[in-house]
Order: C-alpha cells, then structure tokens, then sequence
C-alpha cells in the first residue's frame, strides 16, 4: 500500500523542537535573555542616561571649574585625589543606577508577565520554568554588571578625552593626567568589583525573583516588609540587632572582604594592588548567600510551574 501524497510526517515542529538535539539548536536560554533586553530596555537605557548626565557635569566642571578644584589642581600633594574623583564618582553613580535596576526589574520579572497574562503565551512555547527563571535571574547577575562596566569603561574614556583638551589650558598637562590615571588597571578593578557584587548580592535577586512569582500586588512591600519586620520584632522582643547587622553585611560587606580596606584608603598607584579575591572567595558568607540564591530561585521556578496570570 503506498503512502499518499500529501500525508503529514509523524514528526512535527513541537515534537522536533522538544528533543536535546532540537533545544541545543534553537538555545533558549540565549533566546530568553534576548526577549528580558527587548523588553526592559531600561537595563541599558537607564545607565547610558546616567553616563550622559555625568559627562554634562564633567564637562562643565572642566570648563569652569570651581577655586576650590583650581587650588587642588595646582597642589601636587592633592592633584592625584582631584584627578581622580570624578572617575570614580562616575563609576559609582552607574553602579548605583545598576543596582536599583536590578532590583526593580527582579521584583517585575515575574510578575509582570502574570499581571499582564502574557504567562499563558510564554507557557505555551517549548521553553521550560526553570530556564526562563534562569535567564531572568541572569538579568542582574550577568548583563547588568556587563552593560555598567560597558557605560563606566565609555564614560570614563570619553572624561579623559575631554580632558586631554581641556585640561592644558587649565595648568594641569596632558602627560601629568595620564601619567595619573592608570585607566587599563582601573577597568580590570571593576570587572572584579562588578563580579564579586553580584556574587554577594546574589540571594538578594534570589529573594525579589521570589516574591515576584508570589505575591499578587505590591511586590516592593512584600519583599521589604518582612525582613523589616523581623528587625523591628528582634528589636522590641530582645533589645538585640543582630538581624539588622546580618543585612548590612549582606548588602555592603562584599567591600571589605574584596578590597584591602587600608590600601583603598590610601588610593595606591595600582589599584590592583587593593584587591584580595582569595579573601573573598573563602569568606563563608559568600557560599551561605549562593546556597540561599539557589534555594529562592528553585522555589521560583515551582511557584512558575503552577502560578497563573492575575
């Protein structure tokens, strides 16, 4: 009996697409962080707006720059603090940018697509839970500290170009500004910074991915009033502070265990000098924390599993 013409293959698209061979082929986890940037552009809008404010001011501040920046130009004991400060200003202030994007798009993530209901259409292709929650935890994790060191690498490229033009007809030379800024060790401090940032704020994301995929409203209060609550009751139960030290820790003390805190202090000539990564790689908050990261994304992804549009 021959088989007709037009008879429809018993493989189809889906069941294709479904096999190992067919997901490497079509990678979506590539193709899921690709649709968090299509969606958010304020991942890297925000701190590209933030780069172009702080060149205004630099320019400005160039051009007509205040006694006080004069004098410290003209002082050889504080020209190195002055040339450097708005370089690393900058970098603090898109760092800064970053973080709160971080958050606010971590506590959006997953809630967005269930206020909106796009949910039933993102679950209706060959895409798992656990590798759409992966690449939106690699949103913060991963493209975040990539487009800041992108932004502060530009910014501060483009701040020396200024001035090296500007600068000589204001007493300080040319060859004395990059003899003053070793840029190229600078970038490769940042990186490290960037990394063990978001290593050390890693079950912080874990957290607001979380309580995105389970609150139905008000995600900033959900994920902030709880361990406020448990500081305020610690506090008024047993006069003790101990939670409230174990979130500073987790929010600021990556610093200290990344950086040699006395010779950041003293600004050394080689800013590589400060780092201290076996410190920080065998401080045992930073494992604790990635344990909890790990256990918040993986009750994130079972909340995805059964959590339906609003």
């Amino acid at each position: 009996m021959s088989t007709p013409p037009n008879a429809v293959p018993e493989t189809t698209f889906e069941s294709q697409v479904n096999t190992p061979a067919g997901r490497t082929a079509t990678r979506p986890l590539y193709w899921s962080v690709r649709r968090e940037l299509w969606e958010n552009h304020s991942i890297y809008v925000a701190p590209v707006a933030v780069a172009g404010v702080i060149l205004f001011g630099f320019l400005i501040s160039v051009l007509h720059p205040s006694a006080k920046l004069r004098a410290a130009w003209a002082d050889p004991a504080h020209l190195r603090h002055a040339i450097l400060m708005p370089y690393n200003m900058a970098a603090a202030l898109i760092i800064l940018t970053a973080c709160i994007v971080g958050v606010f798009y971590c506590l959006d993530a997953l809630y967005g697509e269930r206020r909106d209901r796009s949910i039933l259409f993102w679950k209706s292709l060959p895409v798992s839970d656990l590798t759409t929650v992966l690449s939106k935890a690699g949103v913060p994790l991963l493209v975040l500290p990539l487009v800041t060191f992108a932004a502060i690498v530009a910014t501060q490229t483009v701040m020396l170009l200024i001035g090296t033009v500007i600068l000589p007809g204001k007493g300080v030379p040319a060859a004395t500004l990059w003899a003053q800024l070793p840029l190229l060790k600078m970038w490769l401090a940042l990186l490290y910074s960037l990394a063990a940032m978001a290593l050390w704020l890693a079950p912080l994301y874990g957290w607001l991915l979380l309580v995105s995929g389970a609150v139905r409203r008000a995600t900033f209060l959900w994920a902030a009033l709880p361990p406020f609550a448990v500081g305020i009751i610690e506090k008024v139960a047993f006069n003790a502070t101990h939670f409230a030290n174990l979130m500073k820790y987790r929010l600021v003390g990556w610093f200290d265990r990344a950086y040699d805190p006395l010779l950041v202090g003293r600004a050394p000539i080689n800013p590589l000098q400060a780092l201290t990564p076996g410190k920080f790689l065998c401080t045992p908050g930073l494992w604790i924390g990635l344990v909890f990261a790990v256990i918040f994304l993986a009750a994130a992804v079972r909340l995805r599993r059964y959590r339906g549009p609003i």
